[in-house]
């Protein structure tokens, strides 16, 4: 699995807007700057999850960018989903979507379980849960499993 770049900004705008609370809309510059973003390319991730019905944007002087729902509604894939579509295809296909035969028949399970556990994942863990360095119990435990962070 792959997490762009796109992906990978939106959800760390997402968490700094997460983090400021109620402290009023963030601009984009502000989060760009906070975050080490391009600002530019932070604009058109800031339309596509306002499109998505992620954040609100509010003009004038003291306008900015604030999450359209508490942070503990909005799960990590849902900003995936927005910016990037599904988490998981093949081919662009969604693993449901597909088919195959001979010795690759045992494939399409194989996808449907990465698509699976990709979805309890990304699913199961909200803004909130980052912004404030508390994961569920069963997202820590993959992470601290042994080798979990070395790269084969």
């Amino acid at each position: 699995m792959r997490i762009s770049a796109r992906a990978d900004y939106a959800v760390r705008a997402a968490l700094q807007l997460a983090a400021s609370g109620d402290d009023g809309p963030l601009k984009a510059e502000a989060i760009a700057d906070a975050q080490d973003i391009p600002h530019k390319f932070l604009e058109s991730i800031l339309n596509d999850m306002r499109r998505g019905g992620l954040v609100l944007s509010q003009r004038g002087g003291n306008g900015g960018y604030r999450l359209a729902r508490p942070a503990e509604s909005i799960s990590i894939a849902d900003v995936i989903r927005v910016v990037d579509g599904p988490l998981v295809s093949v081919r662009g296909v969604r693993p449901p979507g597909l088919s195959y035969t001979g010795p690759a028949e045992s494939l399409l399970p194989l996808w449907i379980a990465l698509w699976s556990n990709v979805r309890e994942i990304l699913d199961g863990v909200s803004l909130a849960d980052v912004a404030s360095a508390r994961l569920p119990a069963e997202v820590s435990a993959l992470s601290d499993a042994p080798g979990a962070w070395v790269n084969p």
